[in-house]
């Protein structure tokens, strides 16, 4: 498309100023009949015609130089009826080898889209290797689907075949984009699940950890709570001994005043009962 466009003229631009068919028939066909013509010979271009030889080389860097010389010749060094009858002539081959290659990548194109919207994601969440959901032909980058839009355009006999290969081919860009747009989701989606799994599992540790710690606590609280009533029972028991040691205290001091009584009120004050002793 950029070798068209240096040639000043659009290509469709060519179509829609295409010139009377007479002329062009008349132009093709001689260029036809003698760039394919062994014995036949081009006399060295003029000085004028180099110029425009370049521009032709240029344009169509693929073909011969005498083939260009003898397609300027043909159309009497017409720079803009040469380039149609060049392109023409490349249209001619170009749409018998390219068109069915475009028209199998269209195929497997819609075939991709369909076999990506059956299966995106499994029923356990996992995505589909990249052999499963991507082949070969979703793999076109930017220049890809650019040269793919050339050819098309290229390959289109006129305006109206152009626009409905353009709308053919934006249409299965269309459908690839949706295409890849849904993988990634898909794949972002397992990214996810797979990290909230992750976490899940990590959660899962720490609550294990936590019931292990809690009924260790537990355990603990326990037999503080043991050792507690023990204590209090200990400290009843203290304090019913010591009542009953201060008890004892006081009926001992008791039965000593009763002592000194008796020994005071004793019938023989300072002698003892020999029998008793």
């Amino acid at each position: 498309m950029s070798a068209i466009v240096s040639g000043k003229r659009s290509f469709f631009e060519e179509l829609s100023a295409t010139p009377p068919v007479s002329k062009r028939i008349r132009c093709s066909s001689r260029f036809a009949s003698s760039s394919f013509s062994p014995s036949s010979s081009s006399p060295p271009p003029s000085p004028s015609s180099s110029f425009l030889i370049d521009q032709l080389i240029a344009i169509f860097p693929e073909m011969d130089k005498q083939v260009l010389e003898r397609a300027l010749e043909e159309c009497g060094d017409d720079l803009d009826s040469a380039i149609r009858s060049l392109n023409e002539l490349r249209l001619g081959s170009a749409y018998r080898n390219a068109a069915p290659a475009a028209d199998k990548t269209a195929v497997a194109l819609e075939g991709n889209v369909q076999h990506q919207a059956q299966g995106v994601a499994t029923a356990n969440g996992d995505v589909p290797t990249k052999e499963q959901t991507a082949p070969e032909v979703l793999s076109l980058d930017g220049s890809d689907w650019v040269e793919l839009f050339v050819r098309e355009m290229l390959n289109a006999s006129n305006i109206d075949d152009a626009r409905a290969r353009a709308s053919r081919a934006l249409e299965v860009l269309e459908k690839s984009i949706h295409v890849r747009a849904g993988a990634e989701v898909a794949q972002n989606f397992h990214q996810e699940n797979r990290m909230l799994k992750e976490q899940l599992e990590a959660l899962i540790q720490e609550n294990s950890i936590l019931k292990r710690a809690v009924a260790v606590q537990h355990e603990r609280q326990k037999e503080y709570e043991d050792q507690s009533q023990e204590l209090q029972h200990l400290k009843q028991l203290v304090s019913q001994y010591q009542e009953q040691l201060r008890t004892l205290e006081v009926n001992n001091y008791a039965l000593t005043m009763h002592l000194k009584q008796a020994q005071q009120s004793s019938s023989i004050p300072g002698r003892f009962n020999p029998d008793v002793f």
